[in-house]
């Protein structure tokens, strides 16, 4: 099942484009590959939609911006067991610090403290 990432954003891909990057935005976009779109392209033509895709084509190729250079590097983000020894190493972080405020609390030094604030 394809699950869509709203965050991200539409582009044409000229660099990946035969003609001007359209299908390749919209492959890029849906995480599909580009000979399926570009086959769907065609066979829509080919079945009677040619004015349609045709129109569509190049609307979307005056509206859609191309994708900037560094995007593509930038994707690949962090993978899952990356995050996961970044958040284990956030939770063993926060819990050295709750001992030591524990530590701190529960100690004679605080009690005492605390007994000259009341004074």
């Amino acid at each position: 099942m394809m699950a869509l990432d709203f965050n991200k954003k539409l582009w044409r891909i000229p660099q990946q484009g035969m003609v001007k990057g359209v299908c390749a935005g919209i492959a890029h976009y849906l995480d599909v590959p580009v000979k399926l779109v570009r086959i769907i392209t065609v066979l829509a033509m080919l079945f009677g939609l040619f004015f349609f895709v045709v129109v569509a084509y190049i609307i979307l190729t005056f509206a859609l911006d191309p994708m900037p250079e560094g995007v593509m590097q930038n994707e690949n983000g962090p993978t899952s067991s990356e995050l996961l020894d970044a958040v284990d190493a956030q939770l063993s972080a926060g819990e050295q610090r709750l001992r030591e405020l524990e530590r701190y609390v529960t100690s004679d030094t605080f009690s005492l403290r605390s007994r000259f604030r009341q004074l």
